[in-house]
This record gives structure tokens, sequence and C-alpha cells, in this order.
């Protein structure tokens, strides 16, 4: 009797035993394969957010929102599995030389393997877990379809706020006067070398209607020049193929058409710039690796031409000249951008008495970024010039940026370089939204906040 007790017991619990083995031995690779669909699946929550972000239902925004937050729950639960397991495999401290060396080893050898099989029991869960929020919410909210439709007139807006920079009228430049002598006279004079000139400043600082500008006005001192805008996303190959279609129309010729590699693009364009004094600007660069695609192509034929480039990241600019935009405009300036603006269909672009203070406060909360102003200023130019109104506005001004759909457009610009950060460095950036604005912030409480 208890020889078969015995023998049903074996024949049950073998299964489980090889089960766990099997899943201790597979763990390291799980946790390699939950690492990598972490990383994607922050991308889905990313998107999420931009569903969110797009809906004009407030209702229907809500349970959006709902949902999103279940699927960083769960990407929460898929970092504390990763953690668990990283700490389960390290090095522990060596046993009490008065113990038994061996005893201590098999001791913390079975410790180790039931951490870990629980570890993999709760991978298999997130798992689960991951999968049904993310059906759940495909299911409810589908996210192609929302993303190329619903966000459609704000990406038109976004993408009017930051080309407009491009096409500003010279008599609309305040305060940068310093800065644009300097430019100029570095892309004139100089070096007969082929020079590289990046300007670096923050985002909305006017990095780029000081370089349209600067490049409208000496560009007739070049044989050939043109304009190309980067931004984040280009491939190296179809950066080229836009330089060389902009060098052919320069030229009024046809691009050529059996070009189709990196390395026939690069000898193009060689030759379309060759003996040549060229001037290019590229606008809004991005990627660290931008330069390394180019270089060969901007050739140098010793006869000073010149690459300007805008960037609002100094890593990205180890060029031979770097002019850094790091003061925003006086308070003096800064309205007056503003009322260019504000009053644009009125009173000539100046400021009414009555309004100067409401605007002088509405201009300090811009931060006297030009880019901001200039977004602001647009938005009060269709509203009543009304003190109430305006007074109202400013004081609404920082709910007014999450809910108005042309203001949000600003936040998005200045947004991309918080996009650019990498994820875990975006969760330290949050944990400052906890402070009031003007807040002194110890840093070794921030430091213990991002630890725990």
């Amino acid at each position: 009797m208890a020889e078969t007790a015995v023998s049903l017991a074996g024949k049950h619990a073998l299964p489980k035993i090889l089960e766990a083995v099997k899943m201790v031995r597979d763990l390291p690779k799980e946790v390699r394969d939950i690492t990598d669909e972490l990383e994607s699946f922050q991308d889905f929550i990313n998107d999420a957010d931009k569903v969110a972000e797009a809906e004009q239902d407030d209702g229907r925004c809500h349970r959006i929102k709902e949902r999103v937050m279940r699927l960083r729950e769960a990407a929460f639960r898929m970092e504390d599995v990763i953690d668990e397991y990283n700490i389960s495999c390290e090095d522990k401290q060596p046993g009490d030389p008065r113990y038994a060396a061996l005893l201590c080893e098999a001791v913390d050898f079975i410790k180790t393997q039931i951490l870990r099989l629980q570890s993999a029991y709760k991978i298999q869960d997130v798992k689960s877990l991951v999968r049904a929020e993310r059906d759940g919410f495909q299911t409810h909210f589908p996210l192609e379809p929302r993303l190329t439709s619903s966000r459609g007139n704000q990406d038109v807006t976004w993408q009017k706020l930051r080309m407009d920079p491009l096409f500003i009228e010279e008599d609309d430049v305040v305060g940068l006067d310093g800065p644009r002598d300097t430019l100029k006279n570095w892309l004139i004079k100089g070096s007969e070398k082929r020079t590289v000139i990046s300007v670096v400043g923050i985002p909305g600082v006017g990095k780029t209607t000081l370089a349209k500008q600067v490049y409208d006005q000496v560009r007739n001192n070049f044989e050939c020049h043109t304009l190309i805008r980067v931004s984040q996303s280009y491939s190296a190959e179809g950066l080229l193929r836009r330089l060389l279609d902009e060098l052919c129309k320069v030229k009024k010729e046809d691009p050529p058409k059996d070009v189709s590699n990196m390395e026939s693009l690069t000898e193009e364009v060689r030759n379309h710039l060759r003996n040549k004094r060229y001037v290019v600007l590229f606008d809004d660069v991005w990627s660290e690796t931008f330069w390394d695609h180019i270089e060969s192509a901007v050739m140098d034929n010793k006869n000073a031409s010149r690459i300007l480039i805008t960037t609002r990241d100094e890593k990205k600019s180890s060029f031979v000249e770097v002019l850094k935009l790091e003061e925003p405009l006086t308070e003096e300036e800064s309205l007056k951008l503003f009322s260019k603006k504000a009053f644009q269909y009125s009173s000539d672009g100046d400021c009414p008495e009555e309004l100067k203070d409401i605007s002088l406060e509405i201009v300090r909360k811009c931060k006297v970024l030009p880019l901001v102003i200039v977004a602001i200023g647009g938005l009060l130019s269709q509203k009543d010039e009304s003190a109430p109104e305006w007074g109202q506005f400013s004081r609404d001004l920082s709910l007014d940026l999450e809910r108005d759909s042309k203001l949000n457009s600003i936040t998005k610009i200045l947004g991309l370089s918080y996009d650019d950060l990498p994820i875990n460095l975006r969760s330290c950036l949050l944990y400052f939204g906890m402070y009031p604005e003007d807040y002194e912030i110890k840093s070794d409480r921030l430091i213990r906040q991002w630890i725990a």
C-alpha cells in the first residue's frame, strides 16, 4: 500500500519537478525577453498617451487615461520582476567560516533556486497581464487609426509652429543683434577651409530664427546655397537625396533618376559642390551620427564654404565654431515681440497702455522664450483686447497650456526634449512635478526619491 502511494506521488510530482527545473534553467532567457518586451511596451504606452491627448470627447478621454494607467501599472510590475531577478543573482556574502562550508553553500543554493523559481512564475503571470492589458486597450481604443486621424489638426498646428521661424520677416526678429553679427562674420569671413558652424540653445530660444535670418542675408555671397530641415526622424539616404534635390533645384536641373544608394548619392552631391563656394543650413539636428552621414558628401573645396547647423544638444555640436544662445530675451525685448504678434491686427503692433501690465505678466509666464511668446501672442491676437479677458487668460495660463489645442502644440515642441531622453531619465525628470513652482529642491532629498 505504501509503495503504491509513493508510486502515485512520484508520477504526479515528477512532472512538476521537471517543469520547475526547466523554468529555472530558462529563466535568464525569459528575463532577457521580458526586458526587451518592456521597452516595446513603453513605446506602446507612449502611443496610448498620444491617443488620449488627441481625443476631443472628455468622457472618452477619461476612459482612455484610465486604461493608460492600467498599462503603466503592468509596466511597473514588469520592472519589479526584473529587479527581483537581478537581486537574486547578486553575489552573496561569504558564509561564517565556523560553519561547514559545504552545508552553507547547499543552503544558499536551495534558497537561490527557490527565489528564481518564484521569479519564473511571476514572469509568466506578468507576461499574461501585459498581453491582456495590451489587447484590452486595442479592443476598446484601436491605436493606429486614432493616431493617424484624430491628431490631424493638431499636427498641422504643431508643424506650423515649428516651421514659422523659417519664414519670419526680418522686421519681426527681436533681441538677436549680437549673435546675428557674430554668426554673419563667421559665415562671410574667416578660413578658406570648409567651416562647420553650430548654433546651440534650448528649445524656443530662437536658433532657427537666427540661423535662417543670417542665411538669407549672406547666401548671395555663395555660388551655391540651400536649406534642409533635418528633425528627429530621418534616414541618411533620404537626407542626401533631399540635399541633392535642393541643389538641382537651385541650378534649375532635374534630379538624376538612377541614383539609388549612399555611394552614388554622395558622389552626385560632391559633383554639384565641386569647385564651388557653398553654404548649407541644416536645421534642427538631433542625431549624434548626423555629421558622419554627410561629411563625405559636403566636400572641402578650400574656398571658404560653410555648413550651418542648429541643434539643442551641445554634445551633438562638436564642430569648429559653436554659437550658444544661452540668454533668453530681456523683458523689454520680450514685450516688444509679444506686442508685434498680439496686436498685429490693431494698434500697429504697439501694446495699449491699459494692457501693458497684463502683457508683461503673460510674457514672464512665457519664461521670455521667443517661440512660446510668438505662439501665445498669436493666440491672443484672436481675442478681444479686453483687460478682464486678458487678466483671466493670464491667471489660467498654466491650465490653458494643458487644455487649449493651440497652446498644447507649444508643449509638444518643448516636449520633444523630454521624448529624446532615455526612458529611465524620463521618470527622474517627472519627479520635479511633485514640487511647487519656484520651490528650492534639496538634491539629497531628490536623489533619495529617485532611489526609492
